[in-house]
């Protein structure tokens, strides 16, 4: 289903109109960390989406998302790129950042993160897990808010759990060896483990807080939105349309992918969604379950963070 950018929609630069904005617009300045998550600027790049809506983008590739909030805070990058639920924190927290684009979707098609168990456990149900040890790859962030719901809403006492923060590539070895009962796992290492015979799928938990919800988001300060809002209009198509490229040409853009980053993307790798706009109503349910579950203070209508009057 295709969303507008804004939710008041967005007008379509005509190419006229992208010639003039492209000798009187800034070079963009655009940080990001080199995963997959946030590689629509790449193929924005390679495949000319910036020229047409007449951007001139530097890409600024830092590893560390916290580092990326420090950059665009600091001015020294324009935009950058963040998972929803690190935007919502630094939100919450005062700093004056805002949505623009859609990044990466949960879609609940693709099974990109999953709750996993040893492939001999004998657990079966959310109930089987109290008392548990789970381990998630970041606490309070969006792994451990999924699996929380879906203890919540599956039977189970959330609460009674222990988790524990283990690196996905360490995670299938844990459970093993017995160091935790469970663990959520997202790809490229949930497809490695599953291969690997020693790990098997429980459930999906993401699928608690919605089969559809916006995971990443491009963002930007208040400051610079208001000063550059034709920029931000433009920058906003250029991620429709790579987002929408890059659904629909997944072989091409691992190509791409693996070209700038050096991360190996094979013919069987399992690629995410990237969402084609950003609505409201497309980040609520992880904002709410966020809330509830610990990852956040409070929640907060999905609104207050995009570019006022959109």
């Amino acid at each position: 289903m295709k969303r507008a950018v804004f939710a008041g929609g967005m007008l379509a630069l005509g190419a006229a109109s992208a010639a003039r904005a492209q000798s009187t617009m800034p070079v963009v300045r655009v940080a990001m960390p080199p995963i997959d998550a946030a590689s629509q600027v790449y193929y924005a790049q390679e495949k000319g989406f910036f020229k047409k809506v007449g951007l001139t983008v530097q890409i600024l590739p830092i590893n560390e998302g916290a580092s990326v909030a420090a950059a665009v805070a600091g001015g020294t990058a324009d935009i950058g790129q963040a998972n929803l639920s690190s935007l919502c924190a630094a939100f919450l927290r005062g700093l004056p950042f805002v949505a623009i684009a859609g990044a990466n979707l949960y879609d609940s098609r693709t099974h990109q993160s999953e709750l996993v168990i040893g492939v001999n456990s004998t657990i079966r149900s959310a109930k089987d897990l109290n008392g548990k040890t789970i381990a998630v790859g970041g606490l309070k962030n969006v792994q451990e808010v999924g699996f929380n719901k879906w203890m919540d809403t599956s039977g189970g006492n959330w609460t009674s759990t222990h988790i524990v923060e283990i690196p996905f590539s360490a995670t299938a070895e844990a459970i093993v060896t017995g160091r935790i009962d469970a663990a959520m796992m997202a790809e490229p290492e949930l497809g490695a483990a599953l291969a690997s015979k020693k790990v098997k799928i429980l459930a999906t938990p993401f699928d608690s807080i919605g089969k559809q919800w916006v995971l990443g988001t491009w963002f930007t300060t208040q400051a610079y939105a208001k000063a550059h809002p034709d920029v931000i209009k433009a920058y906003a198509q250029a991620m429709v349309m790579a987002a929408n490229w890059a659904n629909h040409n997944q072989t091409e853009s691992g190509k791409i992918l693996e070209a700038v980053t050096g991360i190996p993307v094979g013919p069987a790798a399992s690629r995410l969604t990237f969402a084609d706009g950003l609505e409201a109503r497309d980040m609520q349910p992880l904002i709410d379950a966020s809330a509830k579950y610990g990852s956040l203070k409070n929640s907060f209508p999905a609104s207050q963070l995009l570019v006022t009057g959109s």
